[in-house]
């Protein structure tokens, strides 16, 4: 069969590779039919990020997957045959004494071992045929098949809302609230006007919270509009500083940041509402430096009781919710949720999709068909 591979020269190939055997009793064989690709691809793919399996001189990539059930073994109870599914991405490390491994919650991973399907030490989706354990499969709704592939940045997303949702339930009024009452009266703020930052936009707004994209390009462009569809606001930061978004808004309690960009974290911290909370996704290019108002935004944390958290990959209850509220943004703006994947590609496109600045979302097709 066909898969994209990573090598250790660096060089992209679509080469054959040996068919997955469907070997164990929990095992799934799966087509894949969609591979989204982003910017941690595009970092594999410059030789910045990823490492093959062990024994392996190659990394098959793609770790946003959408798929068909084509088989299924002895024990598998929940699966069939011609379902879909989006498989998750992390799996656990192997030590006894990592307690969030041992609790399936393997993306706050205590020790580091973990492996990614596609990034890190196990080959990922970017192949014809894949096999995974029912376990790390989420079966999706046939209706959802033009935007499933969406559903791993969305469960990015999802993590980000439970965090904050857990931490803004430290505020003793709060302590027994649902989501709707701990976002009743939030302004939101989503720093990247990309498919992460999006999909994290569209999320909020699921929940009718006041939003701003605050991105770099000024309109007309594509991710404006997208904003505009779904009853956000868009700022360019070409044209205002945050001090307008703030005034927009009449504060901040919640940014959701999309970007990698530090300059951009520690410029925007200091406007923040008291009690605000800040989830930081990017991560920033290795041995970038910048230089901070360390004290002020160490003062500004303490005075203000804010809180600067990071997130990264999503647990299966993530993708979970994902799959819903993809659902969700479906049946309400139908139109932007498919406008957000722009690009459809072959396997032999994979690494120019992910350094691609053309579009919103690239899409890669595992089985050809561009």
């Amino acid at each position: 069969m066909k898969a994209v591979t990573i090598g250790a020269d660096g060089r992209t190939r679509l080469r054959d590779v040996d068919e997955p055997v469907l070997d164990t009793a929990d095992g799934v064989l799966v087509r894949m039919l969609e591979v989204g690709v982003c910017g941690t691809d595009a970092g594999i793919c410059s030789g910045d990020d990823g490492s093959p399996p062990d024994g392996a001189d190659f990394l098959v990539p793609g770790h946003e997957g959408l798929g068909e059930v084509m088989e299924v073994g002895s024990d598998v109870s929940d699966l069939a045959a011609g379902d879909l599914v989006v498989p998750t991405v992390r799996r656990p490390c192997p030590h006894d004494d990592c307690r969030a491994c041992r609790s399936g919650n393997q993306d706050f991973c205590m020790t580091g071992d973990y492996t990614e399907r596609g990034i890190r030490r196990a080959h990922g989706f970017g192949a014809e045929l894949v096999v995974e354990k029912e376990s790390y499969l989420c079966r999706v709704p046939s209706a959802l098949r033009d935007v499933a592939v969406l559903t791993e940045p969305q469960s990015i997303a999802e993590k980000g809302l439970r965090q904050y949702l857990a931490i803004q339930r430290r505020l003793p009024w709060l302590r027994h609230a649902g989501p709707a009452e701990l976002l009743d009266g939030c302004r939101a703020v989503v720093l990247g006007g990309g498919p992460v930052g999006l999909l994290g936009c569209m999320l909020l707004r699921l929940y009718d919270v006041p939003t701003i994209v605050y991105s770099r390009s000024a309109p007309p462009t594509e991710e404006a509009d997208l904003a505009d569809a779904v009853g956000a606001q868009y700022v360019s930061s070409e044209e205002s500083d945050f001090e307008e978004v703030v005034e927009r808004l009449g504060g901040v309690d919640l940014v959701y940041e999309a970007t990698g960009a530090s300059a951009l974290m520690f410029e925007v911290m200091p406007h923040l509402s008291a009690n605000a909370v800040f989830i930081a996704t990017g991560v920033p290019e290795a041995g970038g430096e910048e230089e901070i108002a360390a004290d002020d935004v160490m003062r500004q944390l303490v005075m203000k009781n804010q809180v600067l958290c990071g997130t990264v990959n999503a647990s299966r209850g993530d993708f979970g919710r994902a799959i819903d509220s993809l659902s969700g943004m479906l049946e309400r703006w139908p139109d932007a949720i498919r406008g957000l994947i722009t690009h459809r590609h072959g396997p032999e496109s994979f690494c120019d999709s992910a350094g691609s600045r053309d579009g919103l979302k690239h899409v890669i097709l595992p089985g050809g068909q561009g």
